[in-house]
């Protein structure tokens, strides 16, 4: 991630970052009301200290079901405080206990009945609260905070995304060089993970080169959809519609078909791309077709609050997007919980490696 481009240039204040996983907390926000009727109970949790995997196994031992029959929207990151849905379909009018679910590491905040089942992706946003620790600059960080705020920040996938060291994008390539991936679940990870990561290099080209200037073919996106059109030529009107925010910038989802963007910008996304054929043809083969996603991201309801060398930072962010994008464009940090766990694994390998 450090390779790609910054919208405000490089950060050069210093910080620690989930110091404690109470500094990560992420909330998800449901884009629908359970309607109190049905054989899906959605359960609202909070957990610290858990990944939802290992939410999701106790939920199905507790519930004497199968693990297929528990679902939810998104995973959240185990280092972290979340509060987080989980479906869990219990047919019958069997209603479990939930509250026994309660612990030193899950919260049941909430249990509903609903009558369709939870699925991925299946969230309107998330909101967070995330507290910097050891903050070397404030002043520029607090700069930077008004600067975002106003234009927000490059809409980059976060490292979460490629797995440890990217190593989601290396078994991608392999996966399309002839390396057989039987698990289903593994190979749509390893083709985000790919795709993504051309999404990263196009808009950092972009950006890198023209900054949030608009081109000639730019292909734009109706705001709050994912309906997109061609602006072959940027007139009054158009310029007024992305000042109002009625329409942003896009860059490439990749896949099948012809490049949605045209002209000036359709040359910058091609030279960006001109070196990565494999992927690209890796992507159309395994089926997946041309989309787009915006160029931007935008945090809501954006506040802070300073403490001495502390700050801490509250915003919503739409489903798909990364906290952490937001979190580069302000400072060079430190993950305490990802050092840690990189030390760790240093010492296994050097203890594994003595005779």
């Amino acid at each position: 991630m450090s390779e790609l481009h910054y919208l405000y240039g490089k950060p050069s204040a210093k910080a620690d970052l989930r110091t404690h996983n109470s500094d990560f907390l992420v909330q998800e926000i449901l884009p629908f009301t359970p309607t109190g009727e049905g054989e899906h109970h959605l359960l609202h949790i909070r957990k610290d200290g858990l990944n939802t995997v290992e939410v999701a196994k106790m939920l199905s031992s507790f519930a004497h079901v199968h693990p297929k029959e528990v679902t939810y929207a998104g995973q959240k990151d185990k280092h972290a405080v979340t509060e987080q849905w989980f479906g869990v379909r219990i047919p019958g009018k069997e209603t479990p206990d939930w509250q026994q679910l309660n612990s030193e590491k899950i919260t049941l905040l909430s249990a509903s009945r609903h009558g369709k089942k939870l699925r991925i992706g299946a969230l309107a946003g998330n909101r967070f609260t995330l507290v910097l620790r050891n903050v070397s600059e404030v002043e520029d960080v607090v700069a930077r905070l008004e600067q975002i705020s106003l234009h927000g920040v490059p809409n980059y996938y976060g490292e979460q995304r490629f797995g440890h060291d990217g190593k989601n994008i290396i078994f991608g390539r392999q996966m399309f060089t002839g390396r057989k991936v039987k698990d289903r679940n593994k190979r749509s990870m390893y083709l985000s993970a790919v795709r993504s990561n051309l999404f990263n290099i196009v808009s950092s080209a972009r950006l890198a080169a023209h900054g949030a200037a608009t081109l000639n073919g730019d292909c734009v996106m109706l705001a709050g959809s994912k309906s997109y059109f061609t602006a072959t030529q940027w007139d009054d009107t158009l310029l007024e519609r992305l000042a109002q925010k009625d329409i942003q910038l896009s860059a490439p989802l990749w896949g099948r078909g012809a490049a949605l963007a045209q002209d000036d910008a359709a040359l910058v996304e091609s030279a960006a791309l001109a070196e990565l054929a494999i992927d690209r043809e890796g992507l159309e083969q395994a089926g997946l077709n041309q989309e787009r996603r915006t160029l931007l991201l935008e945090p809501q309801h954006l506040q802070y609050q300073v403490e001495e060398d502390t700050i801490t930072v509250k915003f919503a962010l739409p489903s798909g997007s990364y906290a952490t994008s937001v979190l580069r464009e302000l400072v060079d940090y430190q993950d305490v919980q990802e050092l840690a766990r990189k030390q760790m694994l240093a010492a296994q390998q050097e203890h594994n490696a003595k005779p």
